[in-house]
């Protein structure tokens, strides 16, 4: 099926794919390599930048109502901002079709509101180790659900080698902090970090059904500020607040919400060009990233012969992910390829 002039225009600035170069430089090595590393480290970011966002804005740790109202102003901010750079790109303002409104809202109920209530309630409920561990078994159950969505998609040795490389390599990174992985199982901890792993994964077929029907730049920018809105509510509702702030603490503020924009729109390209399961894998190099930030902006320890284990070992499962018996794997096969 040949696309239109304006959906291959479309694909051409979401992609970066020059004109008349014929890949996407989005389903390509270097293309994906690149995308996904500068999404996953701008989510690494995302860990030190909460905190010290936290202190800036007066949040206490257990203020679930004012984490949640921080959360949704983050996450609605970063869809303006992708909405407004779809305007000046497209040089008109950007609107989801009526057939695509229906994903769209539902992306952004799963992939920002349910992962992130479930996420921030639950991360207060159980310890960072055993949280950070749990919340990236996302990749896990993202190319377990691909699976049974793509025919082209299937598990296969090398892609649970490949999480469990890099499930390990998690494990081992957050195995150096503390808080540790006794303490037992609760639901209002562990169980809705699982939950929010379920929807990080549940997300990605939303995603890609999502951007079948419409560009990335006006899915993304929706469903962020859809997932916003939605995560600012049940904040003011349960009496969330906090303090008013400096120019620096808006600057970070401003900064969780630019690098929402980028992560998710980069993302969503991703995952509309390329198989699930040879993209979800390089969530694993989140945590490290944000383990490493977090040591050079808050002052926390990450130089160790540990960090550089798990990270070998993160990077040896998406290579395992990325080949298929010593080739690359295909691109995705389009919406007729589903079950």
């Amino acid at each position: 099926m040949n696309p239109t002039n304006e959906e291959a225009t479309s694909a051409q600035m979401n992609t970066g794919t020059a004109i008349g170069s014929g890949r996407p430089f989005a389903s390509r090595t270097a293309g994906i390599l690149l995308l996904a590393v500068i999404a996953t480290m701008l989510w690494g970011s995302a860990f030190p930048a909460i905190k010290i966002g936290y202190q800036m804005f007066s949040i206490s740790p257990g203020d679930t109502a004012a984490q949640l109202l921080f959360a949704g102003l983050r996450f609605a901010l970063a869809g303006l901002m992708t909405i407004l750079y779809g305007l000046f790109t497209q040089r008109k303002m950007v609107f989801p079709s009526r057939a695509n409104l229906g994903p769209i809202a539902l992306l952004g109920l799963v992939q920002t509101a349910v992962q992130y209530v479930f996420f921030y309630v639950g991360l207060s409920h159980t310890s960072g180790v055993k949280g950070s561990i749990i919340a990236s078994s996302g990749a896990f159950f993202a190319v377990l659900t691909a699976h049974f969505f793509y025919r082209s998609d299937r598990l296969n040795l090398r892609k649970v080698l490949g999480c469990l490389a890099g499930f390990t390599g998690i494990i081992l990174v957050n195995l150096q902090g503390s808080g540790g992985l006794g303490g037992g199982f609760a639901l209002n901890g562990e169980g809705f970090m699982l939950l929010a792993a379920v929807a990080f994964g549940c997300s990605s077929i939303i995603s890609k059904t999502a951007t079948e029907r419409g560009d990335s730049i006006t899915v993304t920018g929706y469903q962020l500020l859809i997932g916003g809105v939605l995560l600012i509510l049940p904040g003011l509702l349960l009496g969330g607040r906090f303090s008013a702030a400096d120019p620096a603490a808006l600057a970070v503020l401003f900064y969780l919400a630019l690098l929402s924009a980028v992560a998710f729109t980069l993302w969503t390209v991703l995952l509309k060009y390329n198989p699930i399961g040879k993209v979800a894998l390089f969530n694993f190099l989140t945590p490290v990233f944000g383990v490493i930030l977090s040591g050079i902006f808050l002052g926390e320890s990450f130089l160790s012969v540990t960090t550089l284990i798990s990270l070998l070992l993160v990077c040896a499962g998406i290579y395992l992910a990325e080949t298929q018996g010593g080739k690359k794997s295909a691109a995705i096969e389009p919406q007729s390829a589903c079950r």
